[in-house]
């Protein structure tokens, strides 16, 4: 499966899939919530800078995933007057504002708190809090990232489409966002648990700082990748090649449709997608074969790609071909 199928046949807006969405969100959201203030209190007990920056990472976790919610919500609006092509882009506003609270609320805190440590120090304190604290975190991020792995699983299966590219391709970036940042969680979890180790050992605090400073830049890619995500569908990605070439062949099938002279294809949302194109139809047929045309190649667009929304279809004639070279110039007084 291609990644045009990944991108085209995925949840409806307000269905099953959206609803499945928005359950993922709010687990993330009350674990983060509880697991934030359980290593605040760890890093303060403990004096870890690396318990500190994970504590900063769940807070921005948490604060994202709040965002993610408001993007559901509002992006599952209708279509109205003042927004004729309805709300699906907001969802990308909110999820590009959430990938920025991340790198603010997390990776700048964690980088700005393992250099302080590295060039301060710190005197490593009793880590026993930390390490149950991380211990539950982990339970934790773990049943939330099970949450997300079951949806993200099971989309990709309805899809047919390996994990890998359905996680890179899928427009709904909400559960791509809970699913980066649960992975992250673990990786920073046992990151925070390793500069605890090393500073205990051996009672020098750069183990720690470097633990936070790695923390930091995990959270950077973090942000960077579902900002850049966010950021393709917010400016207006098409549809893929490979898909587009899909739709202009359905477009042809069309009795009466000799050729597609121009075709734009917008990402709205996960089930939200504007094809538009110039079309040339035969000479002789009548107004009403066009709007039949247009109506049957409608249908026939949205039977095969469910999330094709809207179709506008422009009447427009073939460009005539321009005039040929003209020919020799006759000599005068000649025949």
């Amino acid at each position: 499966m291609s990644s045009s199928d990944v991108m085209v046949n995925g949840s409806g807006s307000g269905g099953p899939g959206e609803n499945e969405s928005v359950g993922t969100v709010i687990v993330a959201v009350v674990t983060n919530l509880g697991i934030a203030a359980a290593k605040a209190v760890g890093g303060i007990v403990s004096g870890s800078s690396a318990m500190l920056s994970e504590a900063a990472h769940s807070v921005a976790d948490t604060v994202t995933e709040v965002m993610l919610l408001a993007s559901l919500k509002r992006s599952a609006k209708p279509a109205d007057e003042a927004h004729p092509l309805g709300y699906g882009p907001e969802r990308y506003i909110w999820a590009l504002l959430a990938s920025i609270a991340t790198f603010v609320g997390g990776a700048v805190f964690a980088v700005y708190d393992g250099i302080h440590t590295l060039v301060h120090g710190e005197d490593p304190g009793n880590p026993t809090l930390s390490y149950i604290i991380l211990a539950v975190a982990a339970v934790l991020e773990g049943y939330s990232l099970l949450v997300a792995w079951r949806q993200v699983k099971g989309e990709a299966a309805r899809m047919r489409a390996p994990l890998g590219l359905y996680v890179k391709h899928t427009p709904d970036t909400a559960v791509k966002a809970v699913l980066l940042e649960n992975v992250a969680a673990l990786i920073g979890l046992a990151l925070a648990a390793g500069g605890l180790l090393g500073a205990q050992l051996t009672g020098s605090g750069v183990y720690d700082g470097v633990a936070s400073l790695l923390i930091g830049l995990l959270l950077v890619w973090v942000a960077w990748e579902l900002g850049r995500s966010n950021a393709q569908y917010l400016i207006g990605r098409p549809l893929p090649e490979a898909m587009r070439a899909e739709v202009r062949e359905e477009l042809l099938s069309v009795l009466h449709i000799e050729g597609v002279l121009e075709l734009t294809t917008i990402v709205q949302g996960p089930a939200e997608v504007l094809i538009a194109a110039k079309v040339d139809f035969h000479d002789l047929a009548s107004a009403r074969q066009v709007e039949e045309a247009c109506e049957v190649a409608e249908a026939q667009l949205r039977d095969r790609f469910p999330a094709i929304r809207r179709v506008y279809l422009d009447p427009t004639p073939t460009p005539a071909p321009p005039p040929g070279p003209a020919g020799p110039p006759t000599a005068a007084g000649g025949p």
